[in-house]
């Protein structure tokens, strides 16, 4: 495939290429250059007057949460944060069946391609449907065409026996999917206060045995702070490290109440850090030091919708708000940072548009009305760019939104499907609270 005379555009580092050709061979590409000729029986696209970007990057979501939009509140508004997991999320994981759990997967990725988000890094619960629940959101993922790493959160809150269906999920579906082009395993684990010791040091084991780091919630809210030093006398970074959690490739989604001197330390073990504004402003848990975070980080969304064009604007602006002045390589680093995780699990460059990079991209419709340079991309794509204005998007070398329409999946019937499952989903919570009682 050759995509020809569009202007390609990179947010980090920042870059403004026009007129240039792409070249697309077997899901990479393969030659970047100005008026390139096409081949023989080699399919020809004209993107004059478009720009071309990297694919954006959510870099922690959960999936399950998408046929939550709208559900009933719960009868007492939850007080706090562990009263938001026990009264809503809680309550919605333990009632997530295969159907539910699919739908969910889909819709959101559906969702998320239309927006140019092109990579999902999923962290995913379901305690009644723990074996094999990762292999029903690949195929939602597949379906789609989206790429994605999935991990299942092991917890002790269902059990010893439910702890050990998550270890077993993780350890599965990592081993199973070692060379899949498109999707990914990583040891998952929810947090710190619902882990004891011996279920952390499982954690990292597994994380050892299968070359992976560990996806976990790690200081969202102060609760996981004090549980580390009530339970265990200890702080909770020290006690993540003493157990093999802190270690390079894993995942540490949230990050707002360590120390100062935590985020050194963290970087320093090769960890990433994600940052999640939407999540934390809707939960009231507090504003995550993100200029400590340095460059491994990355945005996500923690379950909310995978806008991230209105997710790296809600990051900006808070951040204003907060009287926090970043450069723009902060901003973009932040921004393009899943696409660097996604680099390392994969082994291959993701979220470039140079030679050998995987040919995960978007086509946008953007008239910019002020001069658009290499100084003001980020800018532009703050204050101009949207979501709307994807018109075409390709994963892995195929076109999963060509024009502005979902190829391959039946848009209208996977919504009203979805819709069926999630009144389901809400009638089996409304079941299980009588139950508890």
């Amino acid at each position: 495939m050759l995509l020809k005379n569009s202007t390609l555009l990179t947010l980090y580092p920042p870059s403004l290429d026009q007129t240039t050709d792409l070249r697309i061979e077997n899901g990479v590409i393969t030659e970047r250059g100005g008026n390139l000729q096409s081949g023989d029986g080699e399919e020809v696209h004209d993107f004059t007057g478009k720009y071309i970007m990297p694919g954006l990057p959510c870099a922690h979501t959960h999936m399950y949460s998408s046929l939550a939009r709208g559900m009933p509140p719960p009868a007492e508004p939850p007080k706090n944060f562990p009263e938001v997991l026990q009264k809503i999320w809680w309550r919605l994981d333990r009632s997530l069946d295969e159907e539910s759990i699919y739908y969910s997967a889909l819709v959101g990725a559906i969702e998320a391609i239309r927006w140019g988000t092109t990579l999902l890094i999923d962290h995913h619960a379901s305690p009644s449907y723990i074996p094999n629940s990762l292999d029903v959101i690949k195929r939602a993922y597949e379906d789609v065409g989206i790429r994605g790493v999935l991990c299942y959160e092991v917890t002790d809150r269902g059990g010893m026996e439910k702890r050990d269906q998550g270890l077993e999920e993780n350890e599965r579906f990592i081993k199973a999917n070692r060379d899949n082009p498109l999707i990914r395993g990583i040891v998952g684990a929810h947090a710190s206060f619902t882990l004891g010791n011996d279920s952390l040091q499982k954690c990292a084991a597994l994380a050892g045995d299968c070359n992976t780091g560990v996806h976990i919630h790690v200081a969202e809210d102060v609760c996981d702070i004090n549980d580390a030093k009530e339970k265990y006398n200890t702080d909770l970074l020290s006690r993540l490290d003493s157990y093999g959690i802190l270690r390079e490739g894993s995942i540490f989604a949230h990050c707002i109440h360590l120390g100062q001197d935590d985020y050194p330390r963290i970087r320093d073990a090769g960890t990433w850090m994600v940052h999640n504004v939407r999540s934390n402003m809707n939960n009231n848990v507090g504003y995550a030091p993100v200029l400590r975070f340095g460059d491994r980080a990355g945005l996500g969304t923690d379950g909310f919708p995978a806008d991230m064009f209105e997710d790296a604007k809600l990051m900006f602006f808070k951040m204003r708000d907060a009287d926090i002045r970043p450069d723009p390589a902060t901003l973009a680093n932040f921004i393009t940072g899943g696409a660097k995780i996604a680099s390392e699990i994969f082994g291959m460059k993701i979220g470039s548009l140079e030679k050998n990079a995987a040919a995960d991209l978007i086509v946008l419709d953007y008239e910019p009305p002020t001069p658009l340079t290499e100084d003001n991309v980020l800018f532009h794509f703050l204050f101009g760019m949207r979501s709307s204005m994807v018109n075409s998007v390709m994963v892995n070398g195929k076109w999963v939104v060509r024009d502005g329409k979902v190829n391959g999946v039946d848009v209208e019937s996977a919504y009203k499907e979805a819709a069926k499952a999630a009144g389901d989903l809400w009638e089996r919570m409304k079941l299980e609270i009588g139950n508890m009682k």
